[in-house]
């Protein structure tokens, strides 16, 4: 069976979309030290141990001025 055809995925400058895959406890220690160098979403649960997350580098954009951030 084909795949069916996907809509090419968009980005943030500076927004990382993270996946971490791995028991409650590992979870919970790698959170931990995301959140004491980031500024990172409260991650969503999934069925296999998996959470989703979303973490903040701040913005990393092109200033249109040409200022560099």
């Amino acid at each position: 069976m084909a795949r069916r055809p996907r809509p090419e995925r968009t980005t943030l400058p500076g927004i990382a979309d993270i996946r971490i895959v791995a028991d409650e406890a590992t979870t919970e220690l790698v959170v931990a030290v995301l959140q004491a160098n980031f500024t990172i979403t409260t991650p969503r649960p999934y069925s296999g141990g998996r959470s989703y997350l979303q973490l903040d580098t701040g913005n990393t954009a092109p200033d249109p001025d040409g200022a560099t951030p």
